[in-house]
C-alpha cells in the first residue's frame, strides 16, 4: 500500500508574506467569531486533512515544508488555536515541549540563542513551557516534568538527570529527552558545551603572552558553578601544559561594584599578572576597578574575559576575551524534532560550541 500524499486544494494558495501587516487578510472572519479549521484550510488553500495533519503534528503522511508553513502562518493569522487535549488524543502525545529554568547558562549570547530556539520550535509546531524547578533531584524531576506529559524534554540546567528518571519520562510519554553534559545519560541525547574549553583557551593565550600567575574568578551567584568550576578546571590544564610552570589561583567575586573593589583593594597582595575573568561581564567589572585602584591594565594585569561583547570593545583598553560560537537555535530545534519524530533513533552527542582567542589591548 503506497503511503499517503500530501492533500492539496485547487484553489490557488495565499502566498506567505503576501498580506500587508495588520491587514485582514482574505475569508477574515467577522469580530468575536471563533476560526475552525476549515477557515484555515481555505486561507491556506489546502484541505482540511492537510490542516489537521500540519497542526496535529502528524508525521506519518508527506506534507511539504512550504505547505506546513503556510497552514502555520494561516493559522496565526486567523487566530486559529486547536485544542490541545484534542490534538494529544488524536496524534498519540502531545506538543508541549518542557524547558526546565533552574539553571540554564546566562548572559546575551545564551539568552540569543535560547529564544532563537524556542521561536523555531515554536514555527515548528511545538509549544514551549518553562518549568522552574529549582533544587530538584532528579527523582524529583522527572516525576514534576511527567505530569505535564512533554513530548520532549530539553534539560540544560543543573539537574543531573539519572537513567532510572529518563525511563519515567519516556513511560509517562516524552519520544525525546535531551541533556546538557559531556556524560552519556542511557536514552538521551546528549548536548556537549565543554566549558573547560574556554578556560583552556584563556589561559594558554596569557601563558603565551608570558604571564606566569593568573587569576580566575568564580562567581559566586547561585548555578553559576555549574559552568565556572569546568572553566576553571580547563584553566588549571592548560596552565599544567609542558613548559607553562603557571600558578592558578581561583577568586571568588560577586557580581558587585563592592566586591570588585574588595578584591582590587587586596590585588598586590595577591601577586597576580593576568587574571581570566570567566566572562566579558566579570571581566569589564574587575578591570574598572583594578584601574581605580592604580593597577595598571595591560601593564600589571592582564585581563581576559569570554563571550566577546561588544561592550568590551568599547572600552579602554579593549578587552580580550575567548569568541564562543555556537551552534544556532533553529539547528537545536530541528534536532529536537528529529528525535520526536523518530524516538527509536540512535542517541546524538551534539557538539554546541567553538572557543577561539579574541585578543586586544587588555592582555
Amino acid at each position: 500500500m503506497s503511503q499517503p500524499t500530501e492533500h492539496s486544494a485547487a484553489r490557488a494558495a495565499v502566498p506567505a508574506g503576501a498580506l500587508p501587516p495588520g491587514t485582514p487578510p482574505p475569508g477574515a472572519l467577522p469580530p468575536g467569531s471563533l476560526p475552525t479549521s476549515s477557515d484555515v484550510a481555505r486561507l491556506a488553500g489546502v484541505s482540511r486533512a492537510t490542516v489537521s495533519y500540519v497542526l496535529n503534528g502528524i508525521t506519518a503522511v508527506r506534507i511539504s515544508e512550504p505547505t506546513r508553513l503556510r497552514v502555520r502562518e494561516a493559522a496565526e493569522r486567523l487566530g486559529y488555536v486547536p485544542h490541545a487535549a484534542a490534538r494529544s488524543l488524536r496524534a498519540g502525545h502531545t506538543r508541549t515541549v518542557l524547558l526546565p529554568t533552574g539553571h540554564v547558562p546566562v548572559g546575551p549570547l545564551y539568552s540569543r540563542i535560547l529564544d532563537e530556539f524556542q521561536r523555531a520550535l515554536r514555527l515548528l509546531g511545538y509549544t514551549v513551557v518553562q518549568y522552574g524547578g529549582l533544587g530538584l533531584d532528579a527523582a524529583g524531576a522527572a516525576r514534576a516534568w511527567a505530569e505535564l506529559r512533554p513530548v520532549a524534554v530539553v534539560s540544560l540546567g543543573e539537574t543531573t538527570l539519572t537513567p532510572e528518571a529518563v525511563d519515567l519520562l519516556k513511560r509517562s510519554g516524552a519520544r525525546a529527552v535531551i541533556t546538557l553534559g559531556s556524560r552519556r545519560i542511557a536514552g538521551t541525547h546528549a548536548l556537549v558545551m565543554d566549558q573547560r574549553t574556554i578556560g583552556g583557551r584563556a589561559v594558554g593565550h596569557l601563558v603565551a603572552r608570558g604571564r606566569r600567575s593568573i587569576g580566575v574568578v568564580m562567581p559566586e551567584e547561585p548555578g553559576l558553578e555549574l559552568y565556572a568550576a569546568p572553566r576553571l578546571a580547563g584553566a588549571r590544564a592548560a596552565a599544567g601544559a609542558p613548559g607553562a610552570a603557571v600558578r592558578v589561583t581561583p577568586l571568588p567575586l560577586a557580581y558587585t561594584e563592592e566586591a570588585a573593589a574588595a578584591l582590587a583593594a587586596r590585588w598586590r597582595g595577591l601577586g597576580l599578572d593576568a587574571v581570566f575573568a570567566y566572562n566579558d561581564e566579570y571581566a569589564m567589572l574587575l578591570m574598572r576597578a583594578l584601574q581605580d585602584e592604580g593597577i595598571g591594565v595591560p601593564a600589571r594585569t592582564a585581563v581576559i574575559g569570554a563571550d566577546d561583547l561588544l561592550l568590551g570593545r568599547l572600552l579602554r583598553p579593549r578587552l580580550s576575551t575567548v569568541r564562543v560560537d555556537m551552534a544556532t537555535g533553529p539547528r537545536l530545534a530541528q534536532l529536537v524534532d528529529r528525535a520526536v519524530r523518530d524516538p527509536a533513533a540512535e542517541p546524538e552527542r551534539y557538539d554546541l560550541m567553538g572557543a577561539r582567542v579574541v585578543h586586544r589591548e587588555s592582555s
